[in-house]
């Protein structure tokens, strides 16, 4: 519960485990801070002068030790005025900020704004409608749900790492007596050629857009479609957990010429996310064909879902699908020069490389303390947060983390970003 918790907030709840000798339950119980006592901190985009890193300075091991307390790493990560990742620093205040204050209000999801955001989405992706649900977890547990009800099968193929499996306790099966089907390997991409090893019958076909767990691995064009038909010509369902579809879409305009709607076009339903890369508050929505919709909307009373009032969240999302979501072409540009000159450092690999999508995962060859060390040490001396713990650790010597590209990245040059690395790593494989 703990990592899946982390890898949604930022990682500081892995810092402090990695930082104490707190048992699980410890920790776990002061997670809270990442959204009260760091939200009172100034937004970094309204901090009045950016400080830039220092010129390159010869490697040196960290002159303070790692903090010891979650408490010390709060004050660090409240003294920094650079993120590396992302939208930067999430606040009260920055939050708040994305509800205009002519919001007009929904009443148990029924018009207002959320009306509103339902029909945007549903007009970019091209589908009859949408629904607004204020969780992942909860909308596609329930449309997958439908599909199934509506064939002869409860089972769901999808990649061993879904974040469905791995993330939502398996609540598909729980809760609804849903059936999965892994198909491949936790470290190959999903394909045409592994989803033809399946032999059983299928409800539904489920593909992630791009593979968050894989670093942002996307199949090309041709791939796609070549799994799509695998689905169709067995009678599933399609659906996309496109929870970073935006992130996804440049890919696919740069190689294929292809737009979110064609993306879409290929699938019976689609979820998108408003929090993750566009920096909402928090909610998604499902669009489809107006039936599948209608059926959506007695789960999301069925889940405890229709709340009295979704505006602000909905509101959020519209505001920052309006500010952020052209600008994902320029984050994508981005993140390859980024992460073309972190792979000619020695200690460092991207994945996947190239990079395919404005995330990418880092994987940094050094000692797992080391590392977060040297990281801490930047932090305190440059004002500039970069990793708050690895997303997987996968050994001693060997830590990955999830390199995010947004607003906040795109303050840095691309030989900046080569310089903190560079520092970071000769600590960390120092004896």
């Amino acid at each position: 519960m703990l990592l899946d918790y982390a890898q949604h907030v930022g990682h500081l709840d892995i810092v402090a485990k990695l930082t104490s000798s707190e048992s699980d339950q410890d920790v776990s119980g002061k997670l809270n801070f990442h959204t009260t006592s760091l939200s009172r901190v100034n937004d970094v985009a309204t901090t009045p002068a950016k400080k830039r890193l220092a010129p390159t300075r010869p490697t040196r091991p960290p002159t303070h030790p790692a903090p010891t307390s979650q408490d010390e790493l709060r004050a660090i990560y409240e003294g920094c005025t650079r993120f590396l990742t992302g939208s930067g620093r999430r606040t009260t205040n920055s939050l708040l900020a994305t509800i205009p204050e002519e919001t007009e209000t929904d009443l148990y999801g029924n018009g207002g704004v959320v009306e509103e955001l339902e029909l945007e989405i549903a007009s970019l992706l091209k589908k009859e409608t949408a629904l607004f649900m204020i969780t992942g977890t909860m909308a596609q547990q329930a449309v997958l749900r439908i599909h199934a009800d509506r064939r002869s099968s409860r089972s769901i193929v999808f990649h061993p790492k879904c974040h469905l499996d791995v993330h939502e306790e398996r609540a598909y099966e729980r809760l609804h007596g849903l059936v999965a089907v892994t198909c491949g390997g936790s470290v190959t991409p999903l394909s045409s050629q592994l989803l033809a090893s399946v032999h059983q019958p299928v409800a539904a076909l489920l593909i992630e857009l791009p593979q968050r767990d894989l670093g942002g691995t996307l199949p090309d064009w041709s791939e796609l479609v070549a799994q799509v038909e695998w689905a169709r010509s067995r009678g599933a369902a399609t659906h996309l957990d496109g929870a970073r579809l935006w992130e996804a879409a440049p890919y696919y305009q740069a190689t294929a010429n292809k737009s979110v709607a064609d993306i879409a076009a290929l699938f019976d339903t689609v979820y998108v996310s408003f929090y993750k890369g566009l920096g909402a508050i928090a909610g998604c929505c499902v669009a489809g064909d107006a039936v599948t919709i209608e059926e959506l909307k007695l789960w999301r009373i069925r889940h405890g879902g229709r709340a009295y009032g979704l505006w602000p969240y909905a509101a959020s999302a519209k505001s920052v699908l309006t500010l952020r979501g052209h600008r994902f072409g320029d984050y994508y540009e981005r993140a390859k020069k980024i992460g073309a000159a972190l792979q000619r450092i020695d200690g460092i690999e991207i994945l996947p490389f190239p990079v395919q999508s404005p995330m990418m995962h880092v994987r940094v060859h050094g000692d797992r303390d080391k590392v977060f060390a040297a990281m801490v040490d930047v932090a305190r001396h440059d004002g500039v947060w970069m990793f708050g713990g690895a997303y997987a650790n996968e050994g001693p010597l060997l830590q990955r983390f999830e390199f995010n590209v947004g607003d906040a990245t795109m303050d840095f040059t691309v030989k900046e970003v080569r310089e903190l690395f560079q520092r970071i790593v000769p600590v960390a494989r120092a004896s």
